[in-house]
């Protein structure tokens, strides 16, 4: 494949692993950073929770792991006499959405979210589940989450004179809302685009090819920052955006090249494309292998046997598919 994408240039990510705990950190105008002591291989430093307000007004997003310690760090953030006007949730992962319900009880404040964990997965992605339990995925949910009320993409939520906007953005998972301060070009990314890594991307709930869409919703709006779920602020939007698009373009390319060698499981692949990596991350490496190859599938560019699940054998479609 002579005319496969070549990885971008350069690294985007900053991996510096300075941070405090529980601090209270002003990251733009009216928006307070607060970092979990939740670090770990899949979380980083922790995971970022943000208080945004507006005089008296404040609503306050991903209010993290249920930790009474960071709850009372997130209270404190909080502008003298505020009134929280809501508990936002960008997506039921157990890093990001228990605390929400403690936190909305303290107060008295509604948890607002795309819905519960599995909400936003299509008819296709279910059958997929129900037909081939083989394919995993599950890391992390939070199933017992449930907001008091569900946002659909495009659903506002005001913050005095401030104004949130939702942005359904699945395929990390299929409930996954960013949210953008309109007017302001900041957008809450969640696990969708972070600063330190890429994401993890694991079916069924997890979807690649919702991911790229995902990703290219967020091309081009003219955004000036990104405050993620895990490390460090996104200076430059565009630019990471770019670069994702491009890594995971030439992921895919590095994945149909493996196979035109012959079958190969998503393990097999994982072992030999990232043979550089640190092998604490390839569990979920192979996720999003895994993802791709399903990605591929659906093109009609690759096939499984005996059927798609995480320990199949893939190969390259015997007329070279649809693509």
């Amino acid at each position: 494949m002579t005319d496969a994408p070549k990885p971008p240039a350069g690294d985007p990510f900053d991996r510096d692993p300075a941070v405090r705990h529980g601090a209270a950190e002003t990251v733009a105008p009216g928006v307070t950073r607060v970092v979990a002591a939740n670090p770990s291989p899949m979380t980083f430093t922790g995971t970022a929770s943000y208080v945004i307000a507006d005089g008296r007004a404040a609503v306050i997003v991903d209010p993290g792991p249920d930790d009474p310690a960071h709850r009372d760090a997130l209270l404190a953030a909080l502008p003298p006499f505020a009134e929280a006007a809501a508990v936002l949730v960008t997506h039921s992962h157990r890093d990001h959405s228990p605390g929400a319900a403690p936190l909305a009880k303290t107060l008295s404040a509604p948890v607002l979210a795309f819905g519960p964990h599995g909400a936003g997965m299509t008819a296709a992605q279910r059958a997929r589940a129900e037909a081939f339990p083989g394919i995993g995925g599950g890391e992390g949910a939070d199933h017992g989450f449930a907001p008091d009320r569900a946002l659909s993409d495009g659903a506002t939520v005001a913050v005095g004179g401030r104004r949130l906007i939702a942005l359904h953005t699945p395929g990390h998972l299929s409930n996954h809302l960013c949210f953008a301060l309109d007017g302001e070009g900041v957008v809450f990314t969640g696990d969708h685009v972070m600063g330190w890594a890429t994401t993890m991307v694991s079916p069924p709930d997890g979807d690649m090819g919702a991911f790229m869409a995902s990703l290219a919703l967020l091309q081009g709006r003219g955004d000036r920052l990104f405050l993620p779920g895990h490390g460090p602020p996104v200076a430059n939007p565009d630019g990471m955006i770019a670069w994702q698009l491009a890594h995971r373009r030439a992921r895919e390319a590095q994945i149909l090249d493996a196979l035109a060698g012959g079958p190969a499981t998503p393990e097999a692949l994982t072992r030999r494309l990232y043979a550089a990596v640190d092998p604490a991350l390839w569990p979920a490496a192979k996720r999003n292998v895994l993802a791709h190859l399903l990605s591929l599938v659906d093109a009609g560019r690759v096939v499984a046997t005996p059927a798609p699940a995480a320990d199949a054998a893939f190969a390259c479609a015997p007329s070279g598919g649809a693509g």
